[in-house]
């Protein structure tokens, strides 16, 4: 199997999955606990049916929307997910290259691994900084300052992940950032010469926005849930991500929003936007698919913050429903970080080609020339 053969996600998973070794793929593909949630939010979007006009003249279709007063020219954008240079040597630089040939906005993570300057030099597509909130507030303010100084467009405040999920793939492989070799994993970095020598003679893996902070993940191997229960601020409250929105003083974006009232009180604060997401089932397993809350979300505050679907996404149909539901836009992690893996900046580019051309045909296919043709009129529910 090679690029040419990937006409969807699964197919680039699979690619994936031949060119890493394990840890690193199941790193990318496992979720918490039994992983309920990581398969409920792709199977919700086929408890809804999309319902199609015809005869509408669609010969010009129109996928452009605004999300946070930032133009963008797909209604899917580039989630920010952490270690991309585990997966493929070129990690963020490939994926922003990417979203900077769709227009699309680009996330990076606070556990990037390619920093925040380089980032803003480089790639010019619209840009968003993913933050956690850490113990160390010098680490928090520092990331939210050379962000501003760098010029990103939008930052997204990370919320669900107050302790690590119990990711038991990671625990079964031995999964560290820096990864480490154990008897069990050494076979499976071994026999992925590739991958082992660009991991071993590239530029020293680092978290590139951490490590003049702390040496966890970059110098002193960790996983990422014990990153998480150790180094981030478990008192973080409304009033923490409302200091953090002042002080960012832009585009701001609630990362992990799941209820109603959670949604109401990012208003409140005076965010610019939330993700419904449940961080890609990686956290509370047995919780709700973003797209099984996003209507009641839509109802209840969609007319006063910009609402954005995250998790789940593999298809074009995928967002016609969220986007018919209310959602401005929707965004993910796996669609893409599958494609890296696979092929680098080429796979990532394919799986954007891939979505965009299912978006056009499929709005052709429901008689939409724009998204704001779209609407819960055109969908039922079984």
């Amino acid at each position: 199997m090679n690029l040419a053969d990937c006409y969807n996600t699964q197919q680039f998973r699979r690619l994936a999955k031949s060119r890493l070794p394990g840890p690193i793929f199941h790193y990318i593909d496992g979720a918490a606990d039994d992983e309920v949630t990581y398969r409920r939010n792709t199977e919700a979007y086929e408890c809804c049916d999309l319902v199609p006009n015809v005869l509408a003249g669609v010969e010009e279709v129109d996928l452009s929307t605004t999300v946070m007063g930032i133009p963008i020219d797909l209604p899917l954008f580039l989630s920010p997910t952490a270690l991309q240079r585990l997966f493929h040597h070129e990690g963020e630089r490939a994926v922003g290259r990417a979203a900077e040939a769709f227009n699309t906005l680009f996330g990076i993570s606070s556990l990037a691994t390619v920093g925040i300057e380089e980032i803003a030099a480089t790639i010019r597509t619209p840009k968003i900084f993913q933050l956690y909130y850490h113990k160390d507030k010098a680490l928090t303010w520092s990331m939210i300052d050379r962000c501003l100084d760098a010029g990103f467009d939008a930052l997204a405040l990370t919320v669900d992940t107050i302790v690590g999920g119990n990711r038991e793939r990671d625990l079964w492989t031995g999964f560290t950032s820096p990864p480490k070799l154990t008897p069990s994993s050494l076979l499976s970095f071994a026999t992925h010469p590739s991958w082992t020598l660009n991991y071993l003679l590239r530029d020293p893996f680092q978290l590139s926005n951490l490590k003049d902070h702390v040496a966890e993940g970059s110098n002193i191997s960790i996983s990422v849930s014990d990153y998480f229960s150790t180094m981030l601020d478990q008192s973080m409250d409304w009033d923490a991500a409302a200091e953090v929105r002042r002080r960012w003083g832009k585009a701001f974006c609630l990362k992990g929003i799941m209820s109603v009232e959670d949604a109401q009180r990012a208003v409140d604060i005076g965010a610019d936007a939330i993700m419904v997401s449940n961080h890609g089932g990686r956290q509370l397993d047995g919780s709700r698919a973003p797209f099984d809350q996003l209507a009641e979300i839509v109802d209840a505050v969609g007319h006063q913050i910009d609402v954005i679907c995250d998790g789940g996404i593999q298809r074009g149909t995928h967002v016609l429903k969220a986007l018919s539901v209310g959602a401005k836009a929707c965004s993910g992690g796996r669609w893409y970080l599958y494609a890296l893996a696979a092929a680098g900046e080429q796979g990532v580019k394919q799986a954007l080609t891939n979505l965009q051309a299912e978006l056009l045909r499929d709005m052709k296919l429901m008689g939409a020339r724009s998204l704001a043709d779209l609407g819960r009129h055109n969908l039922r529910y079984r």
